[in-house]
This record gives C-alpha cells, sequence and structure tokens, in this order.
C-alpha cells in the first residue's frame, strides 16, 4: 500500500471530523482577562506534539526561508542570514485547539515586526500566507501577524527547536491557536486577499482566538 500523504493521513480525517462535530467546544464564556487559561482548555507541563504525520528532515545548513507576494524587499535567506538579523526573546503561552496550554515558554529568534521591517509590505497587503517543509500552510491578518510577542523561532528553553516541534525556524503567534504557528517555516507569503490554509479548508476557524473559542467555522 502507498503512503498516505498529510491530506488524507488518519490523523487529518480526524480533526476534520471532529470539525464537523464542534468536539472541545464548551459554550462557556471566556473567563476574566487576569487569567490566562482559555475557555475549553486544561493545563499541561508537558509539550505534545501534533503534526501531519510528516517530520520534513531540513538541517540548518539546508534551511532557507522565502519571504515574497505583496512587499518592497523580497527576501531570501539562509539560515545564517536570518540569524544574523536582530534577534529577541519572548515568553508566552501555548494554546492548542486540541484543549491543552502550557504556560511560560521561553522562545528566542527574530520578531516579526523586525521582518516587516526589512520586507515592508505595500499598502495593500492585508494578509500573509505560511508555507512549510511539510507542505503546510495556514494564513494570517497581517495584524495578528505583527503581534508585539510573534516570532519566527528558532530556539525553546534556551536549545535549538527540536525537529518534531518544528525546527530550524517555525513562527510562534501566542495569541492565537497554536495551528496557526506553522512548523518548518519554508517561506512567508504576503498577500491582498485571504487565502485559507490547510486546516481552515477543513473546517477550522479563519482566525482562531482561543480566548473567543474559535475552534471550528462558524464558531
Amino acid at each position: 500500500m502507498a503512503d498516505e500523504t498529510p491530506s488524507d493521513s488518519k490523523l487529518t480525517r480526524t480533526k476534520e471530523k471532529w470539525a464537523r462535530e464542534g468536539r472541545f467546544l464548551t459554550g462557556k464564556v471566556t473567563r476574566p482577562e487576569d487569567q490566562r487559561l482559555p475557555p475549553g482548555q486544561h493545563l499541561t507541563k508537558d509539550w505534545p506534539v501534533l503534526d501531519l504525520g510528516v517530520v520534513p528532515p531540513v538541517s540548518r545548513e539546508r534551511w532557507r526561508l522565502d519571504v515574497y507576494g505583496a512587499i518592497e524587499n523580497p527576501l531570501f535567506w539562509t539560515y545564517a542570514e536570518f540569524a544574523a538579523q536582530k534577534q529577541a526573546q519572548f515568553t508566552s503561552d501555548i494554546h492548542c485547539v486540541t484543549t491543552w496550554s502550557r504556560y511560560d515558554n521561553q522562545w528566542e529568534g527574530l520578531a516579526t515586526r523586525e521582518l516587516l521591517a526589512a520586507c515592508q509590505p505595500r499598502e495593500d497587503a492585508r494578509f500573509v500566507v505560511l508555507h512549510s517543509y511539510d507542505g503546510y500552510t495556514t494564513n494570517l491578518a497581517l495584524d495578528d501577524f505583527a503581534a508585539e510577542d510573534a516570532l519566527l523561532a528558532h530556539s525553546w528553553s534556551g536549545e535549538p527547536l527540536s525537529d518534531e516541534h518544528g525546527g530550524p525556524v517555525r513562527l510562534v503567534v501566542p495569541h492565537l491557536y497554536f495551528w496557526k504557528s506553522a512548523k518548518w517555516l519554508q517561506a512567508i507569503e504576503f498577500v491582498t486577499e485571504d487565502a485559507p490554509g490547510f486546516w481552515e479548508v477543513r473546517g477550522y476557524h479563519n482566525r482562531g482566538d482561543p480566548w473567543a473559542e474559535q475552534r471550528y467555522s462558524g464558531d
């Protein structure tokens, strides 16, 4: 039997079923702003591994990042060129749509605002599409991508990101469900019109705000 592709894997079919059934939705209102845990979430000290069943073998030596689309300055960086940019350190929480959250993750990488300063989006740019080495895509509004604590992370807790967690480089956008934080980042495309990605066309919410419990389409 031929190997399953990410789009027809058992995990993909299961999560599409969750979207149809509205699994994990609680119907509860969000908690007060001074509480960190969004509705329907539970805390974990582990960092569960979730992907499409494919871990692309991309070393730092082979990794490239292409930044293109509705921008003034396209970028085509090797890892060394990426690492030579101004680096930032942020501590933030992870909220996964499958109901787990993990507090106080320490990240290091390139702040998305620094990337925006380097590539200079055009006035008509409204969204970004993230492309990953495993074929995964996800979409973000430009305002969400530009959040003050969003970054292109290469390290977690003082160590290089492991392959299973998206190394060499992944996106981290803490205020959205973590499927929006694409692993194994390969390209960032700036677009003038929204372009839903892998999970967004399979029943998941287009934005994914954990505090509004935006898990699935129509929430």
